[in-house]
């Protein structure tokens, strides 16, 4: 069976390096100046690897249908894990209110997706940031900056300038899982790999940790609808 990958160049990167995302497309992170054939070789040679990542329970499987939904009346959306239902209003707002329903003025209508986003990516900076300043301070450790990103496939990540980036479409996700993904992240700060060491440190501050992780599983792919 033959590989089919993206190539992802970078003039600061010194070697090769192969990720398999969660949705099983594989990306390989190469130097400029690296040719194709030494990548399609190196590629081959971890080719055992990336079989056995790509049939890792936590990748995602084929939804039956195609992802995503249309905004109009009746219709619902998630946030903090739960359902909530859509209503365009033709008075009374300028912008998109929250009240156990998402009530959306009639004129946002042609850009209702871009304005939900908007709104998502707000409580996301609103919400998260202030979990990442309570468990920093519950673990005793200090990060350079906290940032919401659009990152298709990765919840979080912790840089080597120890930053944190966390993806805005974990707001749609309960309030525990995204304790989780900042726990995570933060205990980065502490033990750099996934050692016996890091998930110690993770499941002293959450009980939820496993119960999360489950929950990413399953669900993961609603987080990832384009609303």
């Amino acid at each position: 069976m033959e590989l089919q990958y993206t190539i992802k160049r970078s003039s600061k990167r010194k070697k090769l390096g192969i990720t398999v995302e969660r949705d099983r497309s594989i990306v390989v992170h190469a130097p400029m100046t690296l040719p194709d054939a030494k990548v399609q070789e190196l590629v081959d040679s971890k080719r055992q690897w990336i079989y056995q990542k790509l049939q890792h329970p936590q990748k995602y499987q084929d939804l039956p249908h195609p992802p995503g939904k249309e905004l109009v009346n009746g219709e619902s959306a998630l946030f903090l894990g739960y359902q909530y239902q859509i209503e365009f209003v033709t008075s009374g707002t300028k912008k998109i209110q929250f009240d156990r329903k998402f009530i959306i003025p009639e004129a946002m209508v042609t850009q209702k997706k871009d304005v939900m986003r908007r709104w998502y990516i707000e409580k996301a900076e609103e919400i998260i940031l202030a979990k990442a300043q309570y468990y920093a301070k519950n673990l005793g450790v200090q990060y350079r900056s906290v940032n919401i990103v659009d990152n298709r496939y990765r919840w979080g990540s912790c840089t080597v300038a120890d930053n944190l980036n966390f993806n805005w479409r974990l707001i749609k996700a309960p309030m525990f899982v995204i304790e989780y993904i900042v726990v995570h992240e933060l205990a980065h700060l502490i033990e750099s790999n996934h050692t016996a060491r890091f998930w110690n440190i993770v499941k002293a501050q959450l009980a939820t940790t496993e119960k999360a992780k489950r929950w990413l599983v399953e669900n993961g792919q609603l987080l990832e609808e384009e609303i």
